[in-house]
């Protein structure tokens, strides 16, 4: 079901819109409720699954080597993800200003059947800092029982995810039929066609970008990175899913690097936090629709604080398709002022584009892992030197 995601989001979207004048009024309202439902749970558990799947970030990158690697890997990590999602941010900003449809919803008899309001366990920043400090402190202190956590860990969060997208066809289209009944679906295919080309131009471009840099601007050397990286990006495409790419992904950074064992530790430790794709797509899809909605562009500081949070939830993203939008949620609520039609929508935008955002993920982790290739040559040669 995962591969054919994308398809069957845009089969729920052209039958509704055609059907939609043959839908009674009380299933109309039925399906948008059960969307409002199900966004509430999801909201209440996401705490949960961040803090799970931080802490189990923390404890498994503690076993790929000396801890000052892991934390160079962390620190680069982090830096690239910050930098591709504040340039992500300028684009939006521009695609901000493009002459995007204003959706204003009409008055519609749409209104929900029943509201069910779920507590808050624990906020989402409680959560991100509480499951990377314990895993790591338990990764030092009992680091066999955190590894056995970790694995109990993934395989309960694995599970929930998994219903999760599973259940994202009915989530999505309760909400599509919210915006059809507003008459702001035509609008949304005419303008975001246009966004879809502007954010996988704005993809490639940074991370081939990234291949002729650390390739020393060498054009044969560049192709050839490249082309032994295709492999992984196809399958990336095909499956959505960074995780299922990895083996492909090992084999193409195994042949750009010097490093044979640096590459293979590289990438499994990278494979989920370090996505370029995400960090171009979320940010500008969410400017887009911010524009669409009417509401104000945000403020620098604003972004900024966005990004920072954006770039820690990145610690959390699970590897299914839809994974890298599901954790965003709430961030994209609270610093961007989403609502719930706005999460719905880029929702289903999202996954429509995952093929292609999990395919720029593939080859920004096979980028990554040819700079810290480098960075570790250079590293050694002075060593060799100052000997």
């Amino acid at each position: 079901m995962f591969r054919h995601m994308p398809f069957i989001l845009i089969s729920i979207i052209i039958a509704i819109v055609f059907l939609d004048p043959f839908i009674p009024l009380n299933v109309k309202q039925f399906l948008f409720t059960i969307s409002l439902s199900i966004k509430s749970c999801i909201i209440m558990i996401l705490p949960l699954i961040i803090f799970s799947l931080l802490f189990k970030t923390a404890t498994t990158l503690s076993g790929y080597g000396a801890i000052l690697i892991i934390l160079v890997i962390l620190i680069l990590v982090c830096i690239s993800n910050f930098l591709s999602t504040m340039l992500s941010g300028f684009i939006g900003v521009w695609a901000y200003n493009f002459n995007l449809s204003m959706i204003v919803p009409e008055v519609s008899n749409l209104k929900q059947l029943w509201s069910i309001e779920l507590p808050t366990i624990v906020s989402n920043a409680k959560a991100m800092f509480g499951g990377i400090i314990l895993g790591i402190v338990t990764s030092i202190i009992y680091p066999k029982q955190a590894i056995n956590i970790s694995k109990t860990i993934e395989v309960l969060v694995s599970k929930v995810l998994n219903f999760i997208v599973y259940i994202i066809p009915l989530f999505v289209a309760g909400f599509v039929i919210k915006l059809q009944a507003d008459g702001a679906v035509w609008l949304i295919v005419k303008d975001y066609s246009v966004i879809f080309a502007i954010i996988a131009a704005a993809q490639f471009s940074y991370i081939f970008l990234a291949y002729f840099v650390f390739s020393s601007l060498n054009v044969k050397e560049f192709a050839t990175s490249i082309k032994n990286l295709c492999p992984a990006a196809i399958s990336g495409f095909t499956t959505m899913s960074s995780a299922a790419s990895m083996p492909l992904t090992i084999c193409g950074a195994e042949k750009n690097a010097k490093n044979k064992d640096l590459a293979r530790s590289v990438i499994p430790a990278t494979v989920n936090i370090h996505l370029v794709g995400d960090c171009f797509a979320i940010p500008i899809l969410a400017y887009a629709i911010l524009k669409s909605f009417g509401m104000e562009e945000p403020s620098f500081l604003n972004y900024v604080i966005f990004t920072f949070y954006f770039v820690l939830a990145k610690f959390s993203v699970a590897a299914i398709p839809g994974g890298g939008i599901i954790v965003m949620l709430p961030i994209l609520e609270s610093y961007l002022g989403f609502n719930a039609n706005m999460m719905s929508l880029i929702t289903a935008l999202y996954i429509l584009f995952d093929p292609v955002i999990t395919c720029a993920n593939v080859l920004g982790n096979g980028a990554f892992a040819k700079m810290i290739d480098r960075v570790s040559n250079c590293f050694c040669k002075k060593q060799v030197q100052k000997s």
